[in-house]
């Protein structure tokens, strides 16, 4: 037997769909799709059609770019609680990356013929829809900038600072426990850099003491990251 549609709330903790009201909210809830991956599974590829976007219910998603030479770089990994595809909703424009399953993974799929009539029915929708895309792209405005001018450790404990306010919110704590879900490889392919590099910029945050690992947890002093993420000169 499926099972029943998400409801409301399960919409409002997508910070895309946050401030919705309560009837925007039940109009998303009725419309959306079930859908499930295997571990490996490709839920998209770049150039396909962009028809719908996904609600991510449970597991893990990496969204890559394949580089002429042939390599595989990671613009990021979507968890339970992330959406993607979102571009496909307002532009129906092709595909702009590659998007695997790294976990079974389960979400609701929200179709762009359909979000579209939910728009024009409920305002409120489409404006929050423009407020997520402006805070995504001030987010990849300040990603380019941490690429273009920052040397590795600083590009490091800013990525570190950024994940920890994903968790936390503005104020993290002062000491933070993280468990990056993602190899060494993967980490070096976020920030630009080989996978030695970020190692020995890793020995770096730790020598300053903003690092420390116990297993596979590591344990973050949020202001000496902040320090290390904006150096003088």
């Amino acid at each position: 037997m499926e099972p029943p549609l998400p409801r409301p709330a399960f919409w409002r903790s997508f910070e895309m769909f946050s401030g919705l009201p309560a009837e925007a909210l039940a109009a998303l809830a009725a419309t959306a799709r079930r859908r499930r991956w295997q571990s490996g599974e490709v839920l998209f590829q770049r150039g396909e059609p962009g028809e719908w976007m996904l609600a991510l219910a449970d597991g893990r998603v990496k969204l890559t770019l394949l580089t002429p030479q042939g390599r595989e770089l990671i613009l990021r990994h979507a968890e339970a609680g992330d959406t993607l595809g979102e571009f496909a909703l307002i532009d129906g424009e092709p595909r702009s990356a590659d998007a695997t399953a790294v976990a079974p993974t389960e979400g609701w799929l929200l179709e762009r013929a359909r979000f579209a009539e939910l728009a024009e029915a409920h305002p409120a929708l489409g404006m929050a829809a423009a407020r997520y895309f402006c805070r995504r792209l001030r987010e990849t405005t300040d990603q380019l900038e941490g690429i273009a001018l920052y040397q590795l450790e600083a590009r490091l404990a800013r990525f570190l600072l950024f994940t920890l306010h994903q968790i936390h919110g503005e104020a993290p704590p002062p000491e933070a426990p993280l468990r990056l879900e993602i190899s060494q490889t993967e980490l070096a392919a976020v920030l630009g850099a080989s996978r030695p590099k970020v190692n020995r910029a890793l020995m770096a945050l730790q020598a300053a003491g903003a690092l420390s690992r116990d297993g596979g947890v590591w344990h973050c002093r949020t202001a000496a990251l902040a320090l290390l993420a904006e150096p003088e000169g």
